[in-house]
């Protein structure tokens, strides 16, 4: 599970350093991009995925004027991807009121199942 979230091309390293890279272009921020790593964890109790970026040294940076200080091995928590068996999440969407109408589950080891639903509030 963790591979897809740490790819050996540094993909999603990509998409989570972006981040940073937003904040310096729309929010007036100094983030030195090379200073913050990729981290992925799993949090068993919660059953997510955690994705960090991680500060390699003590430092400031500013944003919109503000000063932020991080030490180093700080990091910043920036997504959660949740994970859940088939069973438990057609309850939690049941709550919710969704209706699972149909479902796709992947035949390799990932275990990975895709949902179509719609919502029981609707005629």
């Amino acid at each position: 599970m963790l591979p897809a979230y740490n790819d050996a091309r540094g993909v999603t390293a990509a998409f989570n350093r972006n981040l940073l890279t937003r904040i310096n272009r729309e929010l007036e921020g100094n983030f030195p991009l090379d200073q913050f790593s990729h981290a992925v964890r799993f949090d068993e109790r919660l059953r997510r995925i955690e994705m960090h970026l991680v500060c390699e040294r003590a430092q400031q940076v500013q944003v919109l004027g503000r000063t932020f200080s991080f030490t180093a091995g700080e990091s910043i928590h920036t997504e959660n991807a949740y994970k859940y068996a088939a069973p438990t999440f057609i309850q939690m969407a049941r709550k919710a009121h969704w209706d699972c109408l149909s479902s796709w589950r992947d035949p390799g080891s990932t275990g990975y199942t895709v949902f179509l639903a719609r919502s029981s509030d609707e005629p």
